[in-house]
């Protein structure tokens, strides 16, 4: 078993998760697919639950991060919003990594060899 370390960074809004890595992936997603139901395929979730993201990220925001089009084509799109929200996390992570290397190492190094 290999040791490392993960970090994980949410945005929390009272008690509800108003942004973090898995809503992150589903813009970066709805981004590739245009559409809500594609981003949801490509990641293995059911449209409801991708749905339901996007409805808690679009209410807990001051403004949406996914416009949407009701039936037909057209689909999903990030709002400029979205674009900057999901760049501006995109940053926060790559900062956190960075800054943890070091004692994020000093703790590993700590771990019992697995063998």
């Amino acid at each position: 078993m290999t040791a490392r370390l993960k970090l994980k960074a949410q945005i929390l809004s009272g008690d509800e998760i108003a942004f973090g890595p898995g809503k992150a992936d589903l813009l970066g997603a709805i981004a590739t697919h245009g559409s809500i139901s594609g981003a949801a395929r490509a990641m293995g979730l059911s449209y409801r639950r991708a749905w339901l993201m996007v409805d808690t990220m679009n209410r807990l925001f001051a403004q949406p991060l996914v416009a949407t089009s009701r039936g037909g084509p057209g689909g999903a799109t990030l709002t400029p919003e979205g674009h900057d929200t999901l760049a501006a996390y995109q940053a926060l992570t790559a900062a956190l990594a960075q800054t943890a290397e070091g004692p994020g190492a000093a703790l590993l190094s700590r771990l019992r060899a697995s063998g």
